[in-house]
């Protein structure tokens, strides 16, 4: 079966449902959001606790509520229970669901597909695999969705922000965790939260701790850390692993469509558009992990670039420009500009250190310094950078360079 449409967005997270909401304000009805869960919202439909909506709504929305709201207030064709199998070039993209494969075909196709958390095959962890390793999505499904938690002495792997949200999924469900471990020197998060989980919570935050190996038949039973003087073991029941986001791009790295080797999602222009001028992309598939409302604004972005499209006020030729990165920068966005675009937009321009750092980020073009400042920045902070449209006439080449003091 065959579909056509102006827009089609696949994900219907933050980022997709408020790219469709402000396409349907900008007059653009003819738009598709595929889904591949049984039900819209995205990250913040398994979050119970409350912390979500204020900057878009004006209130705060615990995580189903927020989700609901956005979902209600879309008003565009919602498919459910469809997944994405392959990216065409030309805006062409294979799914199948209930009905069996559908082919849909769209002006411009949105890409929100989020982010993922990476899994304990990825963070090489030893040992046995018993039942009661996770991550947060995993436990959150458990908790709000079933009514059950899996564990009642966990220990939490990891310090983000997202190591927190755990701590009140976990508090919902009337456990408290042994501890948290990390295995750098400090928090990932901002410094109080430390002093939250234990003053608040009752909850121990280890520091410079490596997770070895996890211990168990049927059941986690122990885990073997390292603080520094060899391994030990600590007596648990779950191992939740929060945190090392990274774009959701399955469907992405087969396609015809770049993948940057920094944020590990899809490279794009000031226009968040990919190699394929048919595709953009909006959200936690731009650079990992990053709030709701941030992904929410930026789906508002993509939207009036997508009318910018349907309008053919977008330039068709390939950008003028790369951006690269050096010193220790885990990744810049957009990684390709155009001369004559805009570089102010407050949405773009973005990047992350990929170690705690003090140092100066400056911005050249062309070999010549047009910007730069002090910076003292964690990994979990956004960095926002500038670029001088006035040094842009004839601009062949962007390096934004951390020079770490």
């Amino acid at each position: 079966m065959n579909h056509d449409s102006d827009v089609l967005i696949l994900g219907a997270g933050p980022a997709g449902l408020s790219c469709a909401r402000a396409l349907r304000g900008l007059g653009i009805h003819n738009v598709v959001v595929l889904e591949r869960e049984a039900a819209p919202g995205g990250i913040p439909r398994h979050c119970g606790h409350v912390g979500f909506g204020l900057r878009e709504f004006g209130r705060i929305y615990s995580g189903p509520d927020y989700a609901r709201r956005l979902a209600d207030e879309t008003a565009a064709d919602l498919r459910l229970g469809m997944t994405a199998l392959k990216l065409e070039p030309g805006g062409l993209v294979r799914t199948t669901g209930s009905n069996g494969p559908e082919d849909f075909h769209a002006k411009a196709v949105v890409l929100a597909l989020g982010a993922r958390e990476t899994p304990r095959s990825a963070r090489l962890i030893s040992g046995a695999r018993p039942f009661g390793v996770m991550n947060t999505g995993a436990l959150q499904q458990f908790v709000y969705l079933n009514g059950k938690c899996p564990f009642e002495r966990p220990v939490i792997i990891g310090s983000e922000l997202v190591s927190f949200s755990t701590l009140l999924t976990l508090r919902h469900a009337g456990v408290r965790p042994l501890a948290i471990i990390e295995e750098n020197a400090r928090i990932t998060a901002r410094e109080p939260g430390s002093w939250v989980a234990r003053l608040g919570f009752g909850v121990p935050v280890v520091t410079g701790t490596r997770l070895l190996r996890v211990i168990g038949d049927d059941r986690v039973t122990t885990i073997e850390i390292d603080r520094g003087f060899g391994p030990e073991e600590m007596a648990c029941d779950g191992v939740v692993l929060t945190g090392k986001f990274r774009p959701e791009t399955a469907l992405i790295a087969p396609s015809h469509i770049a993948v940057d080797a920094g944020t590990r999602g899809p490279s794009i222009d000031g226009y968040f558009r990919c190699s394929d001028h048919h595709y953009f992309a909006a959200g936690n598939v731009l650079r990992g992990i990053e709030t709701a409302g941030q992904c929410w604004r930026e789906g508002r972005a993509v939207a009036a670039m997508v009318l910018a499209r349907l309008e053919n006020r977008l330039p068709v030729r390939q950008p003028d420009a790369q951006v690269t990165v050096r010193g220790p920068l885990a990744y810049v966005y957009p990684q390709r500009i155009y001369r004559d675009a805009p570089t102010d937009h407050p949405l773009l321009f973005k990047a992350r250190v990929s170690r705690a750092v003090r140092g100066r980020l400056s911005v050249a073009i062309d070999g010549n310094v047009v910007w730069s400042r002090h910076i003292s920045a964690l990994p979990e902070r956004r960095i926002a950078w500038r670029l001088p449209s006035r040094d842009m006439n004839t601009c062949q080449h962007v390096s934004v360079e951390l020079d770490a003091a």
